[in-house]
């Protein structure tokens, strides 16, 4: 068919926007934090996410394409451009082909001028092979796959390859070495039986399409960049999801995603970037390593020794689909044997032997990370729909992670989110629904958004707290040092669940706005609050209710006033709280889910000299305000924080 004039004002159209909105919001990602901390790495802005209309474009002028149709053994070709060698078809030239028919041990090589751009119609098409990649591009500017509607296209590889010295890097169903386009309407199944799914050397481009990819390890990657903006993704991979690999330069080796819908089920990471992921849209439905149920960390802050091996029953490829059952965490197993974590904290690959060190070798690697989000330098969140169930961190960054939108609910077994560097949330919703720490970053910075917390241990924590512990898991995240550490929240509303520390700083902690509940600690080695530094507050509401023992208020190097009370003995569970004035008016209230028996609070509506009355309960005691801070605790904090902290 021919491409209309109102479908290319289209794809024009359409590209124009995707252009815009994958800048938007750059200036507001940099100044969403008031402090920032010594990570230097590249951001949002380094990249061109942009798609060009070229890559949305589906028409073609089907009297001037090549036809090419397997049948019997054979392929019939209509045009000039391409040759026939039984079920193989090699393309040589610039143009449009149109593949249909079925191939039982075919394959598609496109080998044309290096200038050469390249339109593939799969309309209908369905080519196994039995000892190669089914599409080789080995030499070409640029090959577009358009999936014609209503149709279903197949392309399906074996568990192992009969390779050449030309193409001895060969590793993936669908396999290029130039830039990559997908998009069109229709359905693509790729079944790498081998290794990889979808590979391309330099940038992969998705549109439109209904995409199914199962492989036996990454089921799609390109290696400058990942660029998608629509379709419909079930991925089911033995090891990764969707990667980019790229660490030669700053603006390389990232993914953007501007909408779609994504399934997926991976082993180990579901997206990795190795420099920024960004997501400004889309529906995500996520499970990694086995889920959640396969935490690498038990409850405790000890190793789940036996994570790894539970890992293969939750991608896909030839382990299949599903879930582990919750065995008790593997204890009493003999620990797999690990990897020697690198400096980094990237992906800990161990590389398969390659019979060929040209650049554009795909290494295949086993990995003992199981995120759902990664990035090497910036994880960037404006907006999408987020399910994650994942065995490992559900969003992680080696530098900062920023998030301005969306709503993301999270299932962890290590961390919920952790970030070396700075952690920003601005805007959105963030329900960590199951951790071992909720939030963790050498400076979080909240300004808005609502947040919603559970965690084993701390809920939110400024240095990585009890991660230092535990050196032997999978999901080990160490800061160098306690210097520039930061819990900063000026917005929004927070709402911890922590059997730990609630709100954790080895640095200073800085309240200017928002609302906090912290349902804290029922141990008395852990607090509500806990810091090293100095706990100011100038602004907001907050109340946080926790053992006895180790329980810290903000310092009286604050300009509103606050309150740290100790009951005379223990609440119940379920028991609401309320703080009333004189008056008997309301001036704050909250239901803490466990027991505690202390209370820190502050509110723009204390004033000193007024007399509260803290009912709890059978219990009711009151306090008058009389200074900045007012304390009855005799704790071991002695109920200030003049920057005594202990950072447990």
């Amino acid at each position: 068919m021919k491409i209309s004039d109102t479908k290319k004002l289209a794809a024009i159209t359409a590209a124009f926007f995707i252009t815009a909105t994958a800048f938007s919001g750059c200036s507001e990602s940099a100044n969403s934090s008031q402090t920032t901390s010594s990570v230097s790495q590249a951001a949002k802005s380094d990249i061109d996410a942009s798609i060009a209309a070229e890559d949305i474009d589906v028409g073609y002028d089907e009297e001037s394409s090549v036809g090419i149709r397997f049948a019997d053994g054979s392929a019939a070709i209509d045009g000039e451009g391409a040759t026939a060698e039984g079920e193989t078809v090699t393309i040589s030239q610039a143009g449009t082909y149109i593949l249909s028919g079925t191939a039982t041990n075919g394959r598609i090589i496109v080998s044309a001028d290096k200038t050469a751009e390249i339109k593939l119609i799969f309309n209908g098409v369905d080519i196994t092979c039995a000892d190669n990649a089914p599409l080789l591009v080995s030499k070409a500017k640029k090959v577009y796959i358009v999936l014609e509607n209503s149709t279903e296209n197949v392309l399906t590889d074996s568990a192992s390859y009969s390779l050449g010295e030309d193409d001895s890097n060969t590793d993936g169903a669908i396999f290029s070495k130039a830039d990559l386009t997908i998009n069109g309407s229709g359905t693509l199944t790729v079944n790498a039986n081998y290794k990889h799914g979808i590979v391309s050397k330099d940038d992969l481009v998705i549109t439109d399409g209904n995409i199914n990819v199962t492989s036996a390890s990454t089921a799609m990657e390109g290696k400058d960049s990942v660029k998608i903006s629509g379709g419909t993704f079930n991925i089911s991979a033995g090891t990764n999801g969707i990667k980019s690999t790229n660490t030669e330069a700053s603006d390389k080796g990232f993914i953007s995603v501007t909408g779609g819908s994504f399934t997926v089920v991976a082993n180990n990471d579901a997206f990795e970037a190795e420099t920024v992921l960004s997501i400004e849209g889309g529906s995500f439905n996520i499970t990694t390593g086995g889920g959640s149920a396969n935490a690498s960390m038990k409850s405790d802050g000890t190793p789940n020794r036996n994570w790894k091996n539970n890992m293969c029953n939750g991608g896909g490829g030839p382990n299949g689909m599903g879930r582990p059952d919750d065995n008790g965490n593997g204890m009493g197993a003999e620990p797999p044997a690990m990897p020697t974590a690198d400096s980094t904290g990237l992906t800990i690959e161990t590389a398969a032997a390659n019979t060929t060190t040209d650049s554009t070798d795909t290494t295949d690697s086993t990995s003992t990370s199981a995120k759902a989000l990664k990035a090497g330098n910036e994880v960037n969140i404006s907006g999408g729909e987020f399910k994650i169930d994942s065995a490992d961190d559900s969003v992680h960054s080696n530098g900062n992670i920023v998030i301005t939108g969306g709503n993301i609910s999270a299932a962890s077994g290590d961390n919920g989110m952790h970030a070396n560097g700075n952690l920003t949330i601005s805007d959105g919703t963030v329900d960590i629904t199951k951790s071992y720490e909720g939030i963790e970053g050498a400076i979080v910075t909240i300004d808005g958004g609502t947040i919603s917390v559970v965690a084993s241990d701390d809920g939110i924590n400024c240095a990585g707290g009890s991660d230092t512990g535990s050196t032997d898991r999978m999901g080990a995240d160490q800061f160098s040092s306690q210097d520039g550490v930061e819990l900063n929240i000026n917005g929004g509303t927070v709402t911890i669940d922590a059997d730990g520390d609630g709100l954790d700083s080895n640095g200073n902690f800085t309240m200017a706005g928002g609302t906090v509940c912290v349902c804290g600690p029922t141990n008395g080695g852990n607090g509500a609050l806990d810091y090293n530094g100095t706990a100011t507050v100038t602004g907001g509401t907050l109340i946080a209710c926790g053992a006895v023992g180790m329980e810290e208020g903000f310092g009286d190097n604050s300009t509103q006033y606050s309150v740290l009370h100790d009951l005379g003995s223990t609440v119940s569970a379920n028991e609401k709280l309320t703080i009333t004035d004189s008056d008997g008016k309301e001036i704050l209230s909250f239901t803490p889910k466990k027991t505690w028996q202390s209370v820190v609070f502050t509110s723009a509506d204390l004033k000193e000299g007024e007399t509260y009355t803290i009912t709890a309960g059978s219990q009711s005691e009151t306090v008058t305000i009389d200074g900045i801070v007012t304390s009855n605790s005799k704790g071991m904090s002695f109920g200030r924080g003049h920057g005594g902290g202990r950072g447990f």
